[in-house]
């Protein structure tokens, strides 16, 4: 939930649904920003709490100048992560690690989550045929994850894998997929 400092919460109606926006008019100088940092303001705003980030926070930045070395360091906070097979399986491999250990001990593993959704692809590519296979990992409110496969994929009970074409899917080199 967000400190709504500035007042800049408001809501926009699209026809017959209201969507809640961060108007950047409320924040003194946020019109002279470069369009980048106006999409940084915009994410400040959005998750002021008074802790993390702070209407200081969002004062240094609307009011920066850009000239100067930055005096104050701000948080960014994305809507979710997309992790390329590369560096995105071992991430994968190692949350379901920290799970199995905080198991182990005899903790609550379904604490171990990503702060924000992360979102696994793979791309095999092959001669003249291309498939993908997406893995998304979010925590709901009550901090338990959640596995799914994107667009048309399957996953049985049993497997631990999203399996998107032959010879194509994500599978955990873990004993405990990361959702479970």
């Amino acid at each position: 939930m967000t400190a709504n400092s500035f007042g800049s919460q408001a809501t926009l109606r699209s026809g017959e649904t209201d969507h809640v926006i961060y108007r950047l008019d409320a924040v003194d100088g946020a019109g002279s920003l470069p369009f980048s940092l106006k999409i940084l303001l915009e994410n400040l705003l959005r998750n002021e709490d008074g802790h993390q980030v702070t209407a200081e926070h969002i004062t240094a930045l609307a009011q920066s100048d850009p000239g100067a070395e930055p005096a104050t360091e701000i948080q960014f906070t994305p809507a979710r992560v997309i992790l390329q097979d590369l560096t995105g399986v071992p991430a994968v491999v190692d949350l379901a690690t920290m799970r199995e250990a905080v198991r182990d001990l005899g903790g609550d593993a379904a604490k171990i989550n990503p702060l924000v959704p992360a979102e696994l692809v793979i791309d095999h590519s092959a001669g003249r045929t291309r498939s993908t296979a997406t893995w998304t990992w979010s925590s709901s409110a009550t901090g338990s994850g959640s596995r799914s496969c994107a667009g048309g994929s399957r996953r049985s009970a049993s497997s631990k894998s999203c399996r998107r074409a032959p010879g194509s899917s994500i599978r955990s080199t873990s004993s405990t997929w990361p959702g479970s």
